[in-house]
């Protein structure tokens, strides 16, 4: 199982247990990824980490210092 972790603005958006859609973003030499409808964005991956699942079920949603952040896991191998 592949896990990623996403920054979300404000709580409640998601719960753990949900299963959410993803959409893939297309920078030069990276992408990124979004829970859907707009709830939670990732960081920047290389190509060779790239997200092949387009749903997966959140695990965590938690908070620190610097915000809110939701942990998803895909089934698909870990990179």
């Amino acid at each position: 199982m592949r896990r990623m972790d996403f920054t979300m603005s404000r709580p409640g958006l998601v719960k753990a247990g949900d299963q959410v859609e993803i959409t893939e973003g297309r920078l030069p030499g990276s992408y990124y990824y979004t829970i859907e409808p707009a709830v939670a964005m990732s960081g920047n991956y290389a190509t060779p980490q790239r997200l092949r699942s387009r749903t997966g079920i959140v695990c965590e949603v938690g908070e620190t210092k610097r915000g809110y952040y939701v942990l998803v896991e895909f089934d698909e191998p870990d990179v």
